[in-house]
């Protein structure tokens, strides 16, 4: 068992992302952690290239076969509910006390080590906030916001964790198995609930962690902000964009960074550390570029004739 791992739970349609990613876990893994990559057993084939020294191959079945799923809930699908799934169940297999859990669509874009998610050697950081920028962003709180602050809310009700404030994590959370074996010992079996009881409650892995984090006391608590920049929507990353952010600006303060791929699978696999006009133009289409190009040029013309004066 290693002290720390890193998680990544794929699938065959992520297998490009993946594979960026691993690539950018193979150049800034300083301190040779281990990369345990889940994915179906019938993807493994797919994945074989991406096995490495740092890097291992699992299968669902073989991680976490006794609890699977073969039916979805909430509208998601059983794939998903399954992620989750080997997410919180990780830890059975005795291979870390800790895991790191990583998405697919993420780039690593600094050097990375054991003291980025661990506080000492056996308690990890734990990343807890409130997500204040989300609540004020129209688009997130209109589409997403309103109905996950329920279900989390739903999660702290049954946890019976009383607090006015709200803590949680979308993800890149650091798991802690003594946490985890906790949930199961005394929130789980109590009830007589697997993990899809959980979820079928509430599909939020990562809130499920971080509620019974705080609730149950087991670790002490090292609360920290996102160890990865997430962009959840166009209108975020655009943002960024338009405010000619870096990846070197984020190694400042964030080990990777997300664009998230729910939204923006259709444009293909976003580049990142590239120029402000090759990540914008995914974005456009040729008469929306063409369009911007005129329009800079009758802009331009106009302050150059406003310069000049009169002739």
């Amino acid at each position: 068992m290693s002290r720390l791992a890193l998680l990544l739970k794929s699938h065959g349609p992520d297998l490009s992302y993946a594979q960026r990613l691993v690539d950018s876990f193979t150049s800034f893994n300083s301190d040779d952690l281990i990369l345990h990559c889940v994915v179906p057993r019938a993807d493994l084939p797919g994945f074989a290239s991406l096995a490495a020294r740092s890097v291992v191959l699992h299968s669902e079945e073989d991680v976490a076969v006794k609890h699977l799923v073969a039916e979805g809930m909430h509208g998601l699908p059983a794939g998903y509910i399954n992620q989750e799934i080997v997410k919180l169940s990780f830890w059975e297999t005795g291979l870390a006390d800790n895991y790191f859990c990583v998405d697919s669509d993420a780039v690593f874009i600094r050097a990375f080590g054991a003291a980025d998610f661990m506080r000492d050697e056996s308690t990890p950081y734990s990343v807890l906030v409130q997500d204040k920028d989300l609540i004020v962003e129209p688009t997130y709180y209109r589409e997403h916001w309103q109905g996950r602050e329920q279900a989390i809310r739903r999660i702290m009700e049954l946890v019976e964790l009383d607090d006015p404030i709200m803590r949680t994590c979308h993800g890149h959370q650091v798991f802690s198995a003594r946490v985890l074996e906790s949930f199961v010992s005394n929130f789980l079996e109590p009830r007589g609930w697997t993990y899809s009881d959980a979820l079928r409650e509430a599909p939020y892995e990562f809130s499920w962690y971080s509620m019974w984090l705080q609730k149950s006391g087991v670790i002490d608590i090292h609360a920290v902000e996102p160890l990865v920049k997430v962009f959840h929507n166009a209108d975020q990353h655009l943002a960024s964009l338009l405010m000619g952010e870096s990846s070197e600006d984020f190694a400042r303060a964030y080990v990777a960074v997300v664009v998230n791929s729910n939204y923006s699978r259709d444009l293909g696999v976003l580049p990142t550390g590239a120029s402000k006009a090759e990540s914008l133009a995914p974005y456009f289409s040729y008469s929306e570029a063409g369009a911007l190009l005129g329009a800079k040029v009758r802009d331009t013309w106009r302050r150059r004739v406003g310069r000049s004066g009169p002739g």
